[in-house]
């Protein structure tokens, strides 16, 4: 199984940030390759703006999010693992069905493994 190592040091985040970018309906994706190369790990982070509802609202938005990109893991090859990933949520996240947001993150993991 595929753990998810999130990013802690600020230097990291200010790094991946600085590179490519995708925008979606549900969130933004900033994406690089990895310095160091990890076995079984995804580097990816999730992060939510302060502004975007209160706590319980932003991990929900979090935890839909994560667990789209654990099913995409474990069905598909789609996620390249030598890469790193910060995903910024959006407030749609919250309102919206599962199975939208599933497709949407499938569709954009799909446009950096042609893009990469």
């Amino acid at each position: 199984m595929i753990k998810f190592k999130s990013l802690n040091q600020s230097k990291d985040f200010v790094r991946i940030l600085k590179k490519k970018r995708l925008n979606t309906k549900y969130f933004t994706i900033y994406f690089d390759k990895n310095l160091k190369n990890y076995k079984n790990n995804l580097n990816i982070s999730f992060v939510m703006k302060k502004k975007i509802g209160n706590a319980v609202i932003r991990n929900r938005i979090k935890r839909k999010l994560r667990s789209a990109v654990q099913k995409i893991l474990s069905e598909t090859k789609l996620i390249n693992l030598n890469y790193t990933y910060v995903i910024f949520g959006k407030n749609n996240v919250y309102k919206d069905e599962f199975k939208n947001i599933l497709i949407e993150v499938s569709e954009t993991f799909k446009k950096i493994k042609h893009a990469g």
